[in-house]
């Protein structure tokens, strides 16, 4: 009985000190107030629109375009390089593909970025500049996201807009991994084996937790501007007044509010699904 509890101990020991497990004790709190903000208390789901799902990918566009250039740089960093599989996680050419499907060749002259998704984008580029280490927190929260929840997701996705032959969907493909749950274990343990002084160790710790916070930063981001946008509708609504080039200009304030609360559904639930599930 003795040496099974010794053994049980030295067991648990193991978990505590492995990085996956240690990400997902430091960042549980940051997960909670993910889950609990505004947006997420109020998001019902429903029906994927094909003006969410165009927007969620001009979002994602941006950072995994920062993402991916960073690791990329750095493939030969010691702490990238155990978990760099560009060949089976890859995004970006993805997302570009379905981007151009949606919006037309010309989609770089038509995609808009918030701002809250620039600043993500930004640490990003920072970090791969300055502590590529770091990435090491971005990559593991998005690509195990992506490989768990985002495969639900894209069902939906092309339930709802009724899209086949997976056209518009290839962000949720991952042809090169033909076992995600076996390929998120051979992940961790890449991860895991990352050699990092405590002060590294630590450094990623808190940067996990950023990654959280940007992605509630995202949200509150966009909260604002539909709080500004139904203010200044409500305003109009309350006067009575010829039709000016200010009201037409609020039609498409109106038409934005509601274009942006349908796309806060989706990327809520995407970005919890990356935050939270990838621990599954």
């Amino acid at each position: 009985m003795e040496t099974e509890k010794k053994t049980h101990t030295a067991a648990e020991q193991m978990t505590d000190r492995d990085l996956s497990e240690q990400i997902k004790k430091v960042t549980k709190e940051s997960h909670v107030r993910a889950e609990n903000t505004e947006l997420m208390l109020s998001f019902q789901r429903g029906k994927v629109t094909l003006p969410q799902y165009k927007l969620l990918l001009c979002s994602l566009y941006e950072i995994y375009q920062a993402l991916e250039e960073e690791l990329d740089r750095n493939s030969d960093h010691p702490s990238v390089a155990p978990i760099y599989f560009p060949a089976e996680l890859a995004r970006l050419k993805s997302i570009e593909k379905d981007l151009e499907y949606f919006y037309g060749q010309d989609w770089r002259e038509k995609i808009v970025i918030p701002a809250a998704t620039k600043r993500y984008s930004h640490r990003l580029r920072q970090i791969g500049k300055e502590n590529p280490e770091f990435l090491l927190a971005h990559a593991y929260t998005r690509y195990l996201g992506d490989l768990s929840g985002g495969q639900v997701l894209g069902r939906i996705a092309q339930k709802s807009m009724d899209l086949k032959n997976g056209d518009g969907l290839s962000f949720f493909a991952f042809p090169g991994v033909s076992s995600p749950n076996l390929f998120k274990q051979l992940y961790r343990s890449r991860m895991n084996s990352v050699e990092l002084t405590e002060e590294e160790r630590n450094g990623v710790l808190e940067e996990a937790v950023r990654a959280f916070e940007f992605n509630i930063q995202v949200f509150e981001d966009l909260q604002k501007m539909l709080t500004v946008s139904d203010k200044n509708l409500q305003s109009s609504m309350t006067q009575s007044k010829p039709v000016k080039a200010s009201t037409l200009h609020m039609s498409g304030n109106i038409y934005t509010s509601s274009l942006l609360r349908m796309v806060l559904g989706l990327f809520v639930a995407l970005a919890t699904v990356s935050v939270g599930m990838y621990a599954l």
